[in-house]
């Protein structure tokens, strides 16, 4: 038994969801006329509650071009230290939009509004202009951690004071509002622009979707162009896109069964110390004792479990759907064994 828990964007597609693919109706994305984008595009819109959506093939686009519309170059980007958009794009931030970043340090990854009022440049030519802040939700680095609504409406007053963006990284948002059982119409709401990974917790072997206003969105195909991201018979990928918003949404919690699962037995384990509360899919904790995370990888690795050790001293596990119950138990259990 071979147990992928370096992360969930090592899913493969469904028998279902193949079919679905292999039946989707397609056409050139880039001329509007591919049906099945067309109509993913429309469902996640209106999902949020929002005007309009562009299908990108990864989550980093799809971030990078929000960012890239929201501002211009020499603006600054407010976003807590641990964030994608900063960590694991590659500086696209000032690569493709030529602005800066305020990194504030959060709670699990999280901001609230004083932090964001505080780290608001003043009206002045030696400063950057503050245009955008961007949250994540889930926040990965901090163990799956989410928002709670009020925070993010209290961000919002404060953005809206000031006339800045709001824009949510949103690449397992869908985890949050199964964990939380918040309404998606509610995100449409407070944020500016949401951007949301197909290929993480909804299993789609690619794809991501940027959501916003009309006009936005029109901003955000010229950029997506510009960037490369011009797809022609997309809607083969789409088509899996469709049946993931169809099917893949509610099974979310039984990867946040199995993560708190692993994590009882973690709680327990001699060579596991500090676990980060686990309130979605993933779980990460610091290793303590004689061995390294990297050698406890190694250990895990020989009973058939892959996981990465993100730091010299935490290992991270994302559960999946490609994670049977059985095999979250078979976690568990050699979890035990090295402990013994």
């Amino acid at each position: 038994m071979i147990v992928d828990l370096r992360s969930d964007t090592i899913t493969r597609p469904t028998p279902a969801m193949l079919e679905a693919m292999m039946q989707a109706p397609v056409g050139d994305d880039v001329f509007g006329e591919d049906p099945s984008v067309n109509k993913l595009e429309s469902m996640a819109a209106s999902l949020f509650g929002k005007e309009a959506a562009l299908y990108c093939p990864t989550g980093t686009m799809s971030n990078q071009i929000a960012i890239k519309v929201h501002t211009q170059p020499g603006d600054e980007v407010i976003c807590e230290k641990l964030s994608h958009v900063y960590q694991y794009e590659g500086g696209g931030i000032a690569f493709n939009a030529g602005a800066q970043v305020r990194l504030i340090d959060g709670d699990r990854g999280r901001i609230d509004a004083a932090q964001v009022l505080q780290s608001i440049n003043p009206d002045d030519v030696h400063k950057a202009r503050t245009s955008l802040v961007s949250l994540e939700n889930t926040a990965n680095r901090a163990g799956g951690s989410c928002y709670e609504l009020d925070t993010i409406r209290a961000i919002r007053e404060v953005c809206d004071q000031h006339q800045l963006a709001l824009h949510l990284d949103g690449a397992r948002l869908f985890n949050a509002l199964v964990a939380k059982q918040q309404p998606a119409t509610a995100f449409g709401e407070v944020f500016h622009s949401i951007s949301i990974c197909l290929n993480k917790g909804l299993g789609c072997p690619i794809g991501s979707i940027l959501i916003g206003p009309a006009a936005f969105i029109r901003k955000a195909r010229r950029v997506r162009k510009v960037f490369g991201g011009g797809m022609r018979q997309a809607g083969f990928m789409a088509a899996a896109g469709i049946y993931a918003l169809e099917n893949h949404i509610t099974r979310l919690a039984e990867d946040h069964q199995h993560a708190q699962s692993i994590a009882r037995a973690l709680s327990g384990a001699s060579f596991a110390g500090h676990l980060l509360p686990v309130e979605t899919n993933i779980v990460i904790f610091e290793v303590k004792g004689p061995r390294s995370a990297a050698e406890i990888v190694a250990a895990l690795k020989e009973q058939g479990i892959l996981a990465i050790a993100i730091s010299a001293t935490q290992i991270r596990f994302v559960l999946h759907l490609d994670v049977s119950a059985a095999m979250a138990a078979h976690v568990t259990q050699v979890i035990g064994q090295l402990s013994a």
